[in-house]
């Protein structure tokens, strides 16, 4: 009798193709392909300037490319982060973007809301539909917060938390929308190394439960031991892309994280130019959603 063993499927979650990105005359991510399979964690790293998290706004709809497509299961994506959310995709900022004046279970609970089905009136009025799903709501927050070591904390306001359980909380407010691929912008920085070593373990819990992961780091010690695969921008261009060590090993990546020129790179000045168009459209951002908020 001969058996015979099926190996797992891979889904592309993730599928980027030649991704532009542009602010005027300047090119902040120049035709990035990049893909993500499901049981991946992919890590994205390079040089102060390379672009990272630009690219990562134009995966999670916040830019709109100046030309390429992202699609995630096969879909292209609207350039609409609530949309994109819905789709499947959850993010974490650079900067902790959290509810600092609620409390830790309430900042969970705001990430489900996506998932969340009962309309207005069925909030306004109490319904028994909108009762059974607030309950199915905090429970799966508290799981989360289970999860990711936090459930002692629930009741406690995210500001009064430390750096490092504030970086967990605001992974798992992400969670909460039930993503199939999570995108960590340095979910490291700041932290001290018994944190960062925490961080690395929630990470590959998080990609045994089924859910693929796309990592911005500047800590290559950690993005080597935690990745599969490895992209390397520099200058808004993807010069190499592969396991730890082969990427580890490329004489381009050497001389951009050494400061050495190679044939083709750009020039300091253009790479502070592209700094300050990611600075300027940041601030413009931000302005935009305080007006919105004012009004």
């Amino acid at each position: 009798m001969t058996t015979t063993t099926t190996a797992p499927t891979t889904t592309t979650v993730l599928d980027a193709s030649g991704v532009t990105m542009r602010f005027g005359g300047l090119t902040a991510v120049r035709g990035v392909d990049l893909t993500v399979n499901t049981g991946e964690i992919v890590g994205l790293i390079g040089p102060n300037g390379a672009g990272k998290t630009t690219f990562f706004n134009c995966l999670t709809g916040l830019y709109v490319p100046t030309e390429g497509k992202v699609a995630y299961k096969g879909t292209v994506l609207p350039p609409k982060p609530h949309l994109v959310t819905q789709a499947g995709i959850a993010r974490t900022f650079q900067n902790i973007r959290l509810f600092a004046n609620m409390t830790v279970l309430e900042n969970v609970l705001v990430g489900r809301h996506t998932r969340t089905k009962e309309g207005l009136w069925s909030a306004l009025l109490r319904l028994p539909g909108f009762r059974k799903a607030e309950e199915a709501s905090r429970e799966r927050a508290m799981e989360l917060l289970e999860f990711t070591g936090l459930a002692a904390k629930a009741d406690h306001l995210a500001r009064n938390l430390p750096y490092g359980e504030q970086r967990k909380l605001e992974i798992a407010r992400a969670l909460a929308s039930e993503p199939g691929l999570l995108l960590l912008d340095e979910p490291t920085a700041g932290m001290n190394p018994q944190e960062t070593r925490a961080a690395e373990e929630l990470i590959f819990a998080i990609r045994d439960q089924g859910i693929a992961v796309l990592v911005i780091e500047h800590d290559i010690r950690f993005i080597m031991n935690l990745c599969d695969r490895v992209a390397v921008l520099v200058q808004g261009e993807k010069i190499v892309e592969g396991p730890a060590e082969v990427v580890q090993a490329d004489e381009r990546v050497i001389a951009a994280y050494l400061g050495e020129p190679f044939e083709g790179a750009p020039g300091a000045a253009e790479a502070a130019e592209v700094e300050a168009a990611e600075a300027d459209a940041a601030e413009g951002d931000a302005h935009s959603t305080t007006e919105g908020d004012d009004k």
